[in-house]
């Protein structure tokens, strides 16, 4: 997987990911959230998610369930939500990530193996 690649799954995964966060912590869970908090959140499982894609890119689906999987574990720890409300608001944010970099994939903008379709 290219370096170019890797920062996109960073730069879209945080960006949309902390706005997904936000605004589902904020109706859900706490309405005096900070924007600052989601970002924090955000930028763990983007990291994670960059981090797993970059060495098991090509292994199918590990590098985005992971990244559900880390968002979830880091909401359950930031806001004092139960693990059904942080699995709902880190599926949340995964999917509105998965379906930007879908797109950017089918761009030809980043390469499908970031949501760990093989490339052929």
């Amino acid at each position: 997987m290219a370096i170019l690649d890797t920062l996109v799954i960073l730069a879209v995964s945080l960006l949309v990911g902390a706005l997904a966060i936000f605004a589902g912590v904020r109706f859900v869970v706490d309405d005096t959230v900070r924007p600052v908090d989601a970002l924090f959140t955000a930028a763990t499982g983007a990291v994670a998610w960059t981090v797993i894609s970059f060495y098991a890119g090509r292994v199918p689906i590990v590098g985005p369930v992971t990244a559900l999987v880390v968002w979830i574990v880091v909401i359950v720890l930031q806001y004092s939500s139960g693990w059904p409300t942080a699995a709902v608001l880190g599926f949340v944010a995964w999917l509105v990530s998965v379906v930007a970099l879908y797109v950017l994939g089918t761009l030809d903008i980043v390469s499908l193996s970031v949501l760990g379709v093989p490339e052929v």
